[in-house]
């Protein structure tokens, strides 16, 4: 049996497999995000823990003999949040999640060196982790000089399970600190960032081990057996290992708390212009490009959190088959954005909004707003050279049937839906269990899912939806100038 742990910004969730994926049992637990000042976002890695305990509880409930059987866990994550630790190992502050954007004044000074975009492949983004770190040199000199190891938030779960410092390149690539090419950590982009190789964990793939689990946790957990603990992964590339999107072209479109359209490369194709993310996979010899926006099904979270509507209500309200664009364009810029524009301080506006506009017309809005905001990542992509035939359609978001019909067409990609639930970052972590526990290749493990259904772009929609995604590009040009800063 094996453990796929998935840390998500807003719980963990914890599924158990056996060697063909079959799922015995899942459980998730909620965790809090703390917002103590505007664009602050952080969380207690205790927190974490405690949600762990709690998960792996409810799995053992009922699932007792199979339980017991357990060889491997595998670790998925949010990406870029800095876990601040002192010479003991003890938290020294709470995590700066990825979604946090105070330090955008340094991230773009330290990507105004011409070597940390040669080195990492990306822009430094204002969430990403080496800029954290720079403004708690700044704001925060004395906690800054206690840090002893800088942790991703996945691998603090790690450090809690096995007593190492270990991480994965995948998870590392966001930092800005890792030569994305070679796969280690850059000590030149280190010190730039004022930072140190020995602040950093040990690097291993994510498909091979990556440390054992305590043998008092064996004992607690009721386990005899020695537990492999995988490199584990970054919540995308976790999740493109749960779809088996390793090959070269293969990808998906994920509706989450934030959109993503990723793609797998057999090469490392670097394109930082464009604000597409150039990641090393959770397996060797692989790279993924990503274009990100910050704002997905959080956008319908938040419209729904004002509506005073379950998110639920407000999906069911949308028609049964797509008849065109609505007449209010959402720009869905709630965090600020990345693909393809890198732009922290823009925010979300709804435009053309009548005195008869009703909650249903502001919903279909909003998936409209996402589906463009994830053609602007379709369109950064294509400029590297990478351009899908078809994308696996994961997440929350689709479940919408009609936001799913939206987004192929306006990404004019026909969409495939697995058969099946488990193909996200909690089945990926499992997988790369199954890897590091059994030396398995991932190609072995890695396959993908039978597909239910392709949703295919509306032929006759695609010129008025085209239409609405060049107003929808227009009002960010003319919006962008006015942004606060």
């Amino acid at each position: 049996m094996y453990l796929g742990l998935d840390l998500g910004t807003s719980g963990l969730r914890g599924i158990l497999v056996d060697d063909t994926g079959h799922v015995f049992g899942d459980a998730e637990v909620s965790i809090s995000t703390s917002t103590p000042k505007p664009g602050w976002s952080e969380q207690d890695p205790l927190d974490w823990i405690n949600a762990c305990e709690e998960v792996v509880g409810k799995l053992r409930v009922g699932n007792q003999q199979a339980f017991s059987k357990l060889r491997g866990i595998g670790l998925s994550g949010h990406m870029h949040g800095a876990t601040l630790l002192d010479t003991d190992g003890e938290i020294l502050r709470p995590c700066i999640l990825w979604n946090d954007t105070r330090s955008a004044d340094e991230a773009r000074i330290l990507d105004q060196s011409p070597e940390m975009r040669a080195i990492s492949g990306n822009i430094v983004f204002p969430g990403f982790t080496a800029p954290k770190l720079e403004w708690l040199r700044s704001h925060e000199p004395d906690v800054f000089s206690k840090v002893d190891k800088v942790l991703l938030p996945k691998d603090y779960l790690r450090f809690w399970l096995t007593g190492e410092y270990v991480s994965d390149m995948s998870d590392s690539a966001g930092t800005s600190w890792l030569d994305v090419d070679t796969r280690q950590w850059s000590e030149r982009a280190l010190a730039i960032g004022h930072m140190r190789v020995e602040q950093m964990p040990r690097l291993v793939e994510g498909s091979d081990p990556g440390g054992e689990l305590k043998a008092r946790l064996r004992q607690d957990w009721g386990l005899s057996n020695p537990v492999v603990v995988a490199g584990g992964a970054g919540d995308n590339a976790a999740a493109a290992c749960g779809i088996g999107s390793i090959n070269d072209g293969t990808g998906f479109v994920s509706l989450g708390t934030s959109g993503v359209l990723l793609v797998a490369r057999e090469a490392y194709a670097p394109d930082p212009e464009t604000a597409v993310h150039c990641f090393c996979h959770a397996v060797p010899d692989r790279w993924i490009q990503m274009g990100v926006m910050l704002s997905a099904t959080n956008s319908m979270n938040w419209l729904a959190r004002n509506l005073g509507e379950p998110v639920e209500k407000l999906a069911a309200s949308m028609p049964g088959k797509l008849n065109g664009p609505t007449a209010i364009t959402f720009l869905p810029y709630l965090s600020g954005e990345r693909t393809p524009h890198n732009n922290s301080h823009i925010r979300g506006a709804f435009l053309g909004v009548d005195i008869s506009s009703e909650p249903a017309e502001l919903t279909q809005s909003v998936m409209e707003g996402v589906s463009f905001g994830m053609r602007d990542c379709l369109e950064a992509l294509k400029s590297t050279g990478t351009q899908p035939n078809s994308l696996m359609a994961v997440g929350g978001g689709a479940r919408s049937r009609f936001w799913l019909e939206t987004l192929a067409t306006v990404l004019q990609v026909p969409l495939d839906l697995p058969k099946g639930s488990e193909f996200g970052a909690a089945m990926g972590a499992a997988r790369l269990a199954i890897c590091a526990a059994n030396g398995a290749e991932p190609a072995q493990v890695m396959t993908p899912p039978e597909i239910q259904e392709r949703i295919e772009p509306r032929g006759d929609l695609i010129d008025a939806y085209e239409n609405e995604y060049r107003r929808y590009k227009q009002f960010y040009q003319a919006l962008a100038p006015l942004a606060v800063r």
